[in-house]
């Protein structure tokens, strides 16, 4: 998947130093779940893009701009009755901060959701001081849904959660 900014591609064992690299950041790791480890080094990307190539269908991807991977965006689907949904999930290494690459590479995934692996609908929970984030969503169509007040601990902090989504056409 690609578009004249960027492209959206498997990782591949090349990416490995890259993907350290960039995900080796607290600025990075602070707006992520906690189950991606911090520090990051090259086995836990090693780990990671053998984990991505093993899904099926595939639902993890890595994003590239001017020939570098910068960053990772992916698909969380859902089970049981949830079995239409998916949580989108992505982040970019601090270099490639303020280019708009997340707000492509986010249009670039929900297409590939709703078309390829026929959601109905994709959402997103947002850290309440990760502003660029939800700017990202709003300007790709997804509506705030809700807060949830007090919602997530991260940093030995409590915060609130933004939920976003958003429904095929």
């Amino acid at each position: 998947m690609s578009n004249p900014k960027i492209k959206i591609r498997s990782l591949k064992v090349s990416d490995t130093s890259q993907l350290a690299k960039l995900a080796n950041n607290r600025k990075v790791w602070n707006n992520l779940r906690d189950y991606i480890p911090n520090p990051y080094d090259k086995t836990d990307a090693e780990f990671f893009i053998t984990l991505t190539n093993n899904e099926n269908p595939k639902q993890s991807f890595g994003i590239e701009y001017q020939g570098e991977i910068c960053g990772v965006i992916g698909l969380v689907l859902q089970e049981d009755v949830y079995k239409k949904s998916a949580e989108i999930g992505y982040w970019l290494g601090e270099p490639y901060w303020g280019k708009g690459i997340a707000t492509e590479a986010v249009a670039l995934i929900t297409t590939y959701g709703f078309e390829e692996l026929n959601l109905v609908r994709i959402y997103s929970g947002v850290f309440e001081f990760n502003v660029a984030s939800m700017k990202v969503l709003e300007k790709n169509g997804y509506e705030k849904e809700g807060v949830f007040k007090k919602a997530i601990f991260k940093n030995d902090q409590i915060c609130d959660e933004h939920r976003y989504f958003k429904l095929k056409k």
